[in-house]
């Protein structure tokens, strides 16, 4: 396991930058076709093209058990302001005395993995598929894991997929109280840093709400996507100390409301 001690952490100084990817072959809908529950179309691979231009147009795969595959471009989509995320004072104090250090892109496989091992209906969506086909897309550059670590010990993270200015959270965990918060706020501030400028993280939970993130309507959100696919935006991978997240590098803001 790695740690971020390591001297390969030390030495990753920049997360993986995208490499080109062959043309998907097939023809997506349009993201504002989805019907009321926000399905744009069935089918198709998890092809890095595919992805990657479904992601490019707001579209996100969601298996569900007994269909073929099914596309999604919700209506209304969840949102993190970078400027907005929320932290409460107990999450102050943990972040100051827990001695976590992050990471990206250092133990992306196994951050996939955690996911998909979480019980529960809002884990069972990532088929062993799902795990193959993002972990091609992070040997090409366009999928990203932060993670938390308690010295050599993964207790949390999270993954998704970045289009230029714009990052897609696909899902996140924790193996100890917090982690998958300290992983959220920590991506907040990198993506800050590096001058991103949309969070996306598709579907609001209770858990998204008390950190902070917001509902946008689709036509809004489709809009703010297409200004951020085509920038160049290159994260700091360094290890860092969470306890620098109570400096300055976070906004503390009440929950926002939709």
């Amino acid at each position: 396991m790695q740690c971020p001690g390591d001297r390969r952490v030390e030495d990753l100084a920049r997360a993986r930058r995208p490499r080109p990817v062959p043309p998907t072959v097939w023809a997506l809908p349009a993201a504002e076709s989805a019907d009321e529950d926000g399905v744009v179309g069935i089918g198709a691979d998890l092809a890095p093209g595919t992805l990657v231009d479904a992601y490019r147009r707001g579209i996100f795969p969601w298996p569900h058990r007994g269909m073929s595959l099914p596309w999604f471009s919700p209506d209304p989509r969840a949102i993190v302001p970078l400027d907005g995320v929320h932290v409460s004072r107990s999450m102050r104090r943990r972040l100051r005395t827990c001695g976590w250090h992050t990471t990206m892109d250092v133990a992306f496989d196994e951050v996939v993995r955690a996911c998909a091992d979480r019980r529960g209906a809002d884990g069972t969506w990532i088929t062993s598929e799902m795990v193959h086909a993002y972990l091609q897309l992070h040997h090409l550059g366009w999928a990203h894991s932060l993670e938390v670590w308690d010295r050599d010990r993964l207790v949390g993270g999270i993954y998704g997929v970045q289009v230029g200015a714009a990052f897609t959270g696909e899902s996140m965990f924790h193996r100890t109280a917090d982690a998958s918060k300290v992983a959220l706020v920590d991506l907040v501030a990198r993506m800050r840093e590096a001058g991103g400028l949309l969070f996306d993280v598709q579907l609001m939970t209770e858990h998204l709400r008390s950190m902070g993130a917001v509902e946008v309507r689709r036509a809004a959100f489709l809009q703010a996507l297409g200004g951020c696919v085509d920038l160049d935006v290159e994260f700091d991978a360094a290890a860092r100390s969470v306890a620098r997240l109570t400096g300055g590098d976070v906004h503390r803001t009440s929950p926002a409301s939709p």
